[in-house]
């Protein structure tokens, strides 16, 4: 049985963002890419209905890509 992980919406940006010139945001991207590309399929993951609809606000095409990874994550929980 995988371990389940939580998400917030937080590693998702990480994940899908352009690199930032920021040092201290590029190497989070970086660790936060590693991660999703190596170990994400040992877990079980989640994330809340509250992630989703922050994924989807924003600059378009940024919330087209944090959609993009979501998909297929399972989401649990209503808003409001």
């Amino acid at each position: 049985m995988k371990a389940k992980v939580y998400l917030e919406t937080s590693i998702v940006s990480y994940y899908s963002s352009r690199p930032s010139r920021d040092i201290i945001t590029a190497a989070r991207q970086q660790v936060t890419r590693e991660w999703w590309e190596e170990n994400r399929g040992q877990f079980d993951i989640y994330i809340s209905a509250l992630v989703l609809e922050e994924a989807k606000g924003g600059d378009p095409v940024a919330a087209e890509k944090r959609l993009a990874a979501l998909n297929g994550i399972t989401h649990f929980g209503n808003i409001g």
